[in-house]
């Protein structure tokens, strides 16, 4: 199933967001204002009920009950929702307002209390009508008589009918107010998405040869700033590597050129008219060497191509360094003495790995070391600590003409050489130094070459026997 679009995603958090607060903010807005109404109505009714209690007062002996209707009716005038009654202490009805209605149990007793603490509001529906009301007690000053009662009422239809009408008009707004959030929110999600578009408009005009094109950081919101420098970092990287990748390819038809070249060459010649058997024997011992040239170049390829895929899976075993270093200068005794070069160890250590691969890599380091010392030099190998804990430190040092420093990045690229013009037939056709990185990286080690003042330097880190398990 398709994902959810972006812009409907956050046009549906924000109108989802938005719609709860105007469902929150409407019902507020109603309740506040029922209870608005609701205090009016006990102010008014306890205002009320202040001057019943007042008019009570004056009442002294049994007689002075007869004035209370009279002084009642013209207190009360004017105010035709008001339903009033009263209770004589003799519980006979003292007083009533024309039309009052009550409910039932505002006539009863009320509980005893203070004269002056409010009543409780109450409402009822009666006569297809809705009443808010309240009961108290009022006490008299005819001396061994109970309080009377007073029941007062008001006729809230009126706020009623004004309250369904504020919550009709309010809920169409809230329903307008979502709809329109919706559009609202909409309208801003694409908008907003706009730098999203632009990025994708600057990616879909990047090709291979347009790999240099990078989105600029500066001008995209903050947050998609880490994705403008993320989407440059990888285009770098493609760039980097789709660079390597032409180099090695280039690379690699010209080192297969020049042995199928000899090939050709040396059979056309050998074709070309009746030889004697010993030239013949010689033109194939050529051959041969030609081949095995391109067998190593091919068994080197596979190597490193199995080295970029993980594929390389070293034994675990331990591997004395100086046992190894030294066989190796008994190997290469006799090209260092052709070469004038004498050879030194210095320093003692070991490490776990596969003795094979750390021999092939510590080989090619020598032998790389050999060729570039110029005559009556030494080359150098320095087995010590690291200065991190828990690593092993393996330097191969020889003097000779400096590399420049623009060139020491890529000494382990394939087929990379420092002077493109030299090629010699027993330098591995430059897979040498990228077959040593890849074989000390699968050791989970490091390589780093460093070149001046007329001194070429290789260190590798390992870890020590006792902390690493390969």
């Amino acid at each position: 199933m398709r994902p959810q679009s972006i812009t409907s995603r956050l046009t549906l958090f924000f109108s989802t967001a938005s719609t709860i607060v105007l469902l929150v903010v409407g019902t507020l807005v109603g309740t506040l204002l029922e209870s608005h109404f609701e205090e009016q109505d006990l102010m008014e009714l306890n205002g009320k009920l202040e001057l019943v209690r007042h008019t009570l007062t004056k009442v002294q002996t049994p007689s002075d009950l007869a004035t209370v209707p009279q002084s009642l009716a013209d207190a009360l005038i004017g105010h035709p929702d008001l339903s009033v009654a009263v209770l004589g202490p003799d519980r006979r009805v003292l007083f009533t307002s024309p039309s009052a209605r009550f409910a039932t149990h505002l006539l009863e007793q009320p509980p005893l209390g203070e004269p002056s603490v409010n009543a409780k509001l109450v409402m009822w529906k009666q006569g297809g009508e809705t009443y808010r009301g309240i009961s108290a007690e009022a006490v008299t000053e005819i001396a061994g008589q109970p309080p009377a009662i007073i029941a007062l009422a008001i006729n809230i239809e009126h706020h009623r009918a004004f309250m369904n009408a504020f919550r009709n008009n309010l809920w169409l707004a809230i329903a307008a107010g979502i709809v329109l959030t919706v559009v609202l929110g909409w309208v801003a999600a694409r908008r907003g998405l706009v730098p999203v578009r632009e990025m994708a408009n600057v990616a879909k005009g990047i090709s291979v040869s347009h790999l240099g094109e990078r989105l600029s950081p500066e001008t995209v919101p903050p947050e998609l700033a880490d994705l403008a420098i993320a989407f440059n970092e990888m285009l770098a990287r493609l760039e980097d590597s789709f660079r390597r990748l032409s180099d090695f390819s280039s690379d690699l038809a010209h080192e297969l050129r020049t042995p199928i070249s000899n090939l050709m060459t040396q059979t056309q010649v050998a074709v070309s008219r009746e030889r004697p058997a010993d030239e013949y024997r010689e033109v194939l011992y050529s051959n041969l060497e030609e081949y095995e040239r391109l067998a190593r170049m091919i068994a080197d390829m596979l190597f490193l191509a199995k080295a970029d895929n993980g594929l390389i899976i070293p034994s675990s075993e331990t591997v004395d360094l100086p046992t190894e270093v030294r066989e190796l200068f008994g190997y290469y005794e006799a090209f260092a003495e052709e070469q004038g070069v004498s050879l030194a160890l210095v320093g003692e250590g070991a490490v776990r790995g596969d003795r094979l691969m750390l021999r092939r890599a510590l080989s090619n380091l020598l032998s790389n070391a050999i060729r570039h010392t110029p005559r009556h030099a030494a080359v150098k190998v320095v087995i010590r600590s690291d200065k991190e804990p828990g690593r092993i430190r393996l330097t191969f040092e020889n003097p000779g003409e400096s590399i420049p420093p623009e060139h020491l990045p890529r000494l382990f690229d394939r087929f990379y050489r420092v002077d493109s013009s030299r090629q010699k037939a027993s330098d591995s056709a430059g897979l040498g130094l990228a077959i040593t990185k890849s074989i000390v990286e699968a050791h989970r080690g490091t390589i780093q070459a460093f070149s001046a003042d007329g001194v070429t330097r290789f260190e590798i880190t390992f870890p020590v026997t006792d902390q690493s398990e390969i």
